[in-house]
């Protein structure tokens, strides 16, 4: 058994490094095996560098929980990577953690895995999908090997963990579930000084971090993003700062929009169920219980494809509804293009964050899914709250937005997101939008409806280069003379009848003219977008049959942005109903009518509606 030693040397050993980082005088030698800090940043250890002397174990941390019904607390399983000075049990150093359910592999074979999507609203999908069997990947006993080249040799400690019911790990994956945010909390409490890791999945011989300072730092993109935030959740007192990168804040908000069954770009019918599946890479001999428990049992009874409503399943697996015990400095970094897990599910975290006087920041980009931050703040960042050196990160600028023509480590500072020049610009519409209507400042003063036929064999793509169509309505702004800045999230008000008792409805904002060209970027035709059911006109959490040929009065905002619009583009609103690259895909033939006098969008403008007068005259 390994056990914890005095703390007296690394404890006079830390104040020396800090005092002398504080006041910008660390000097590093060939023989120096103390963090090195420059510009408020940890420097490369020589020391440190070599990977062959790196200590490199595997161990087992146990859990609160058990979820794989065997009458044992589950165990993760855990990696370390560590400089080989430490060793000597003098020397203690912060370590920066990421946990995942994808180390092991996943599903290889997803032919028949997603959820069919073509069928009509509010009825049960055609037929059921397909069950695959994740066969475990990987080398043991490493896990993984990310993270390591660029922060062991900074004197940090690199740890790694298998998610519940993945790779070695015990349990169970419950995409959401609490034993996802208990799990990397045992881990931080193991390295915290806790007495709960073993050297064995199953033995009695224990394990402690002596190496570890106690400051844990968490960082990971997509679904290893997702998890800094459910450990954070917890309030574990060793979790000192986070970096997620295009987390999954919600799952409802991953699958759902408005009380409408939304897939997330790029994956259409996929569903909690479906991703269960695609990471249950744990022990085979569990899985039977597992799927009957979980996947067959909380997440069937809990999804309801049908109706798309907000429930008590969702609401357990939205972290924003557990933000009470967080206390972790939050670096949230996402992209304004990512249509997979949505820029919502950053800023929804980062603004609540903020509320409760965190130390935050938040970093978009102008891409897709993932993007880290640039390096340099990442490592401030984790110098600051894992190794206390005061760099005045806290006192840096809240946002940091890259620009659409810039690149992804060149990002532009901004007092705060959105950018607080910004103020609501409501424009209303003009007749004229199976081919283009306007988008204007005046309210009109005539009743006129227009209506649209769905048909989802039209990409939305299409629908917005089309000159003509009877299955969208397009309002655009006049011709843009100076390019328009716009920040934040922008709302739509929608007056609607249909002629069927449900339907999709759905919204993108766009820069007209087109670009075709294949060097385009994403930001020269998309500025955001957004879905919604009508029947939830009321609230997401229960939707009411529409009376066909009755007006209902729907609200919902589009996703976050941060865009400049160039001059010579206008900006238009185009509405219509299934879109083929997220939505269900109901036959052809129902009829939406708009109430243009009841119906407007409410733009996050830059200079507000004085910048648009003067960017159109």
């Amino acid at each position: 058994m390994i056990q914890l030693h005095t703390k007296s040397f690394y404890l006079l050993l830390v104040l020396t490094v800090h005092t002398l980082a504080s006041i910008g005088q660390v000097k590093q030698d060939s023989t120096s095996t103390a963090p090195f800090f420059k510009d408020g940043q940890a420097q490369i250890v020589s020391a440190f560098q070599d990977a062959k002397k790196w200590i490199r174990h595997d161990l087992w941390v146990e859990t609160s929980f058990d979820t794989d019904g065997d009458g044992k607390l589950d165990r993760m399983h855990v990696s370390v990577t560590r400089p080989y000075q430490t060793e000597n049990k003098e020397l203690k150093l912060p370590v920066i953690y990421e946990t995942s359910p994808y180390y092991a592999g996943v599903a290889n074979d997803i032919d028949g895995i997603m959820w069919d999507v073509k069928h009509e609203l509010r009825t049960k999908p055609p037929k059921p999908r397909v069950h695959p069997n994740v066969v475990r990947t990987g080398k043991r006993p490493i896990i993984s090997n990310t993270l390591i080249g660029q922060w062991v040799p900074r004197g940090f400690i690199v740890v790694h963990s298998s998610s519940p019911g993945t790779g070695l790990s015990q349990g169970s994956p419950t995409v959401g579930g609490i034993n996802e945010s208990l799990a990397p909390r045992a881990v931080i409490e193991w390295l915290s000084g806790k007495n709960n890791g073993y050297t064995t999945p199953d033995g009695d011989e224990k394990i402690n971090a002596f190496w570890s300072s106690g400051n844990v730092g968490m960082t990971g993109t997509s679904y290893n993003g997702t998890l800094p935030i459910a450990a954070a959740t917890t309030g574990v007192a060793g979790l000192k700062a986070i970096i997620p990168v295009a987390p999954n804040t919600s799952y409802y908000h991953y699958y759902r929009s408005n009380g409408l069954v939304r897939s997330p770009g790029g994956y259409l019918g996929e569903d909690v169920d479906v991703l269960y599946d695609f990471i249950h890479s744990g022990a085979e001999d569990k899985r039977a219980y597992n799927n009957k428990t979980y996947r067959d049992g909380e997440i069937a009874k809990g999804i309801d494809r049908e109706s798309g409503d907000y429930n008590s399943f969702w609401s357990g697996r939205d972290y924003l509804n557990a933000m009470k015990n967080f206390k972790a400095a939050l670096l949230m970094a996402h992209g304004f293009n990512d249509w997979n897990v949505m820029p919502e599910h950053s800023y929804r975290i980062y603004n609540e964050a903020r509320a409760k006087g965190l130390p935050v920041q938040i970093y978009y980009h102008q891409g897709g899914h993932g993007g880290e931050p640039p390096f340099e703040m990442m490592n401030k960042w984790f110098t600051r709250f894992l190794f206390n050196i005061e760099n005045g990160v806290e006192k840096d600028p809240k946002s940091w937005i890259v620009r659409e023509n810039d690149k992804q480590n060149n990002p532009t500072s901004y007092a705060d997101y959105p950018n607080p020049a910004a103020t609501d610009v409501k424009f209303y519409l003009g007749k004229g939008g199976n081919a283009a209507g306007t988008l204007q400042l005046v309210k009109p003063t005539t009743k006129d409806t227009e209506v649209f036929v769905d048909d989802v064999s039209f990409s939305a793509k299409d629908l917005a280069i089309a000159k003509q169509s009877e299955n969208r309505l397009l309002y655009l702004s006049p011709v843009l003379t100076q390019d328009l800045h716009l920040s934040g999230i922008a709302r739509v008000s929608v007056k609607l009848a249909s002629n069927k008792s449900a339907a999709n409805f759905s919204v993108w904002l766009v820069a007209l003219p087109w670009s075709a060209d294949k060097k385009a970027k994403i930001t020269d035709n998309i500025i955001t977008r957004g879905w919604a059911d009508p029947q939830n006109y009321k609230s997401i959490t229960k939707g009411t049959p529409l009376k066909p040929g009755k007006f209902y009065d729907l609200k919902f905002d589009l996703q976050p942005d941060d865009q400049i619009i160039p001059a010579g583009k206008q900006i238009g609103l185009m509405i219509l109903s299934s879109d083929k690259e997220f939505t269900l895909w109901p036959k052809a033939g129902t009829e939406i009518t708009i109430d243009l006098n009841g119906t407007s969008i409410t733009l996050p403008v830059v200079g507000g509606k004085e910048s648009f007068l003067k960017a159109t005259e």
